[in-house]
């Protein structure tokens, strides 16, 4: 199941179908540019530029749905932590800090949420450390369920506009569950 909140959908080719991992984990992408929902579910459509994301949030906030979350985005240059992850690009200013407007970061933490409640997430985990990445607690659980896209590709993803507030981010999606 997908989140009710998409305004728009527009499936790309560029996926993995299905999945090979329950939905655990959450990956904030930043677009590095300003772009609507339907201008970025044009370039996921192009088979030749091998990317994709579950959904995309733009300026106004509005949600879209490219991937399936059924299926693996191919979004963070790691195929095991895409098989893991609902991945969510969000329309950016093009400059560091790469800023998002506050409808698009409003919208993010309504999308994150529901996608936790719908997958059993039942808390977000931020340490800001990479070495946590697919470590389990002792109910198998991630450790940390919060990945960059930096961390497996030499790139400014999420952007340290959000990455900066990924305690926020957590904070304010548990307060939510």
């Amino acid at each position: 199941m997908n989140s009710p909140l998409v305004s728009h959908t527009e499936i790309s080719p560029n996926r993995t179908t299905p999945r090979n991992h329950k939905i655990d984990t959450i990956t904030i992408h930043c677009t590095a540019g300003h772009i609507n929902v339907r201008a970025l579910g044009k370039l996921f459509a192009a088979k030749a530029r091998m990317a994709s994301a579950n959904y995309g949030i733009d300026d106004q906030g509005h949600i879209a749905l490219y991937v399936d979350e059924s299926d693996r985005s191919w979004c963070s240059s790691n195929a095991v932590n895409d098989h893991r992850a609902v991945t969510i690009e969000v329309s950016s200013d093009d400059t560091a800090p790469y800023a998002v407007t506050a409808e698009a970061f409003s919208s993010l933490i309504y999308l994150v949420a529901d996608i936790c409640k719908r997958n059993g997430i039942q808390k977000l985990r931020w340490f800001h450390d990479k070495a946590l990445v697919g470590k389990l607690d002792d109910k198998g659980e991630p450790v940390q369920n919060m990945t960059l896209h930096k961390w497996f590709k030499n790139k400014a993803c999420p952007g340290q506009y959000l990455e900066e507030r990924m305690f926020e981010i957590a904070a304010k999606v548990n307060a939510l569950l």
